[in-house]
């Protein structure tokens, strides 16, 4: 599992694909917050398990699944 430190505000979410899943709104414990003004949101917070995350690299956080596939394990 990465480092959550490593995860900052405003940083990309991307699937493996990557493809666009959304906009870190902040962490929470052991999830990803995401922010409800991006368009992928569909106007509410989603939460993705750090547990999903790959990597973090050039300032994008990178989840260990396609976006589509990582959209379904949002809660």
């Amino acid at each position: 599992m990465v480092n959550a430190s490593q995860i900052k505000e405003h940083m990309d979410v991307k699937g493996s694909d990557g493809a666009h899943i959304g906009t870190v709104d902040r962490i929470e414990g052991d999830r990803i917050k995401l922010a409800k003004s991006d368009p992928a949101s569909g106007g509410t917070h989603r939460y993705m398990d750090l547990t999903h995350v790959r990597e973090v690299k050039d300032g994008c956080v990178v989840a260990s699944m396609p976006a589509q596939e990582c959209m379904s394990t949002l809660q």
